[in-house]
């Protein structure tokens, strides 16, 4: 099953990725621990961004087109 990201997602990991999937992932973790709690928003999509990485393995994440022409 292909796991599928909202344009929303998509612009999150295109702004934090630093080339892995587990670096993504603790920059996106590094990033939500210095949102504002009024950042209610931008964390659940971070938590959803996050969830979602942790269920795929490191060759799905670069199947990833993320930074399509």
């Amino acid at each position: 099953m292909k796991t599928r990201f909202t344009k929303e997602e998509s612009m999150l990991m295109m702004l934090y990725n630093p080339g892995s999937r587990e670096g993504l992932i603790r920059e996106l973790a590094g990033m939500k621990v210095q949102l504002a709690p009024e950042e209610k928003r931008l964390s659940r999509l971070t938590d959803k961004v996050i969830k979602k990485l942790n269920a795929m393995d490191d060759a799905t994440f670069e199947g990833l087109d993320l930074y399509p022409e």
